[in-house]
């Protein structure tokens, strides 16, 4: 009887522990949640309604569906933290088709200690967004109702274990991270080789924000094992209160074959500007190139060297609803990768797309 009674006392004061309060106001632990659905139309009117299979976000033609809704719970004290985010969605379905089971409803699920009582320096260990790129799966977040080449055929996710460093002035942050592979939470059968990355992020005032991200690893068997190297450098630029711009440029190279000198080659440079008319009425346009001679990260069957431009427009219709409305235009340099309306080969794509979403808290 007494070991029981305590265990129970034991228990409850290490619950009384984990979720004491940073803040006599504030609970360390918030909920939250988000839900973005959208309608597009694609004029090569796909009759099984996927849109090309380099696309991961609003992938789905002439129907209204979810791209992505996502439930949160973080935990943070300052001395330990965690999250755990399911989400599901035609983004989630899509992007995460290689996971098993229920591994493809999770967003993030990691846990992080504090390791300094002095430095912003942490370990933290799971399943989280990938450190790559300046998009994410969160469309809200990001300037653009769809997202870049650049985003959907780099990393949105990644698992393994981190540690970060950041600046008393946030003017600084740094990573260190090893990795379970290119974009897997678990592991590609036959290969033990660990992958490793970097992020190096200055933002020496509010106004500027320059980004340096690395992957190194191999996303084959170690038996044909094919190392592949990719950098990811952006910079974000807010030169007027009502215009900014982010320039990016992504480059990787992976072995042709197990031990040889010889890399197949593929880099995206990326511009997009965004104009705020009013606090609810915003504009912003792109342009982006994406080459991939040798079909190392898109197969299509043919070279892929693709120009892409699209325009939106953005009205925050309350301070926690957004509504979107794009449209984009794929051109093929050289080779015809798409579909026309009677499923002929032809060397662009263009879509009108609608959004709206929601965040909670």
């Amino acid at each position: 009887m007494f070991k029981i009674l305590l265990s129970i006392t034991m228990s409850f004061g290490l619950v009384n522990l984990i979720f004491a309060q940073t803040d006599s106001n504030e609970s360390p632990l918030k909920i939250s949640g988000y839900l973005e659905t959208y309608y597009v139309y694609d004029f090569g009117e796909p009759v099984d309604h996927n849109r090309p299979d380099f696309l991961y976000s609003f992938n789905r033609h002439n129907e209204v569906n979810l791209n992505f809704g996502y439930i949160q719970a973080a935990y943070d004290n300052d001395q330990v933290r965690g999250t755990l985010a399911l989400m599901t969605g035609t983004y989630a379905n899509a992007n995460l088709a290689a996971e098993p089971g229920v591994l493809k409803n999770i967003f993030e699920a990691n846990v992080g200690v504090k390791i300094s009582k002095t430095k912003n320096l942490w370990v933290d260990a799971g399943i989280f967004g990938s450190h790559i790129g300046f998009e994410s799966a969160i469309g809200a977040t990001c300037w653009n109702m769809t997202r870049s080449l650049v985003a959907e055929n780099s990393p949105y996710y990644l698992s393994g274990a981190k540690i970060s460093y950041t600046s008393h002035d946030d003017k600084w942050f740094l990573s260190g991270l090893i990795l379970n592979g290119w974009q897997r939470i678990q592991r590609l059968p036959g290969n033990q080789t660990p992958a490793f990355g970097h992020q190096l992020t200055w933002t020496p005032g509010e106004n500027i924000s320059l980004n340096s991200s690395s992957f190194i690893g191999s996303d084959t068997p170690d038996s044909t094992r094919q190392m592949r190297y990719f950098h990811n450098f952006y910079g974000q630029f807010q030169i007027h209160e009502k215009f900014g711009f982010i320039a990016g440029f992504d480059i990787g190279a992976e072995q042709v074959t197990t031990g040889s000198s010889d890399y197949h080659t593929w880099y995206s440079p990326v511009l997009i500007g965004r104009f705020t008319l009013t606090e609810k009425w915003a504009f912003s346009a792109r342009v982006e190139y994406y080459s991939d001679k040798d079909e190392v990260i898109i197969s299509t069957g043919n070279v892929f060297q693709t120009f892409g431009y699209s325009v939106n427009l953005d009205v925050q219709v309350m301070e926690n609803v957004l509504w979107r409305v794009e449209g984009r235009n794929f051109t093929s340099r050289e080779d015809e990768i798409f579909l026309d309306s009677q499923q002929a080969p032809t060397q662009s794509n263009f879509f009108i797309g609608t959004s709206l979403s929601m965040a909670f808290n």
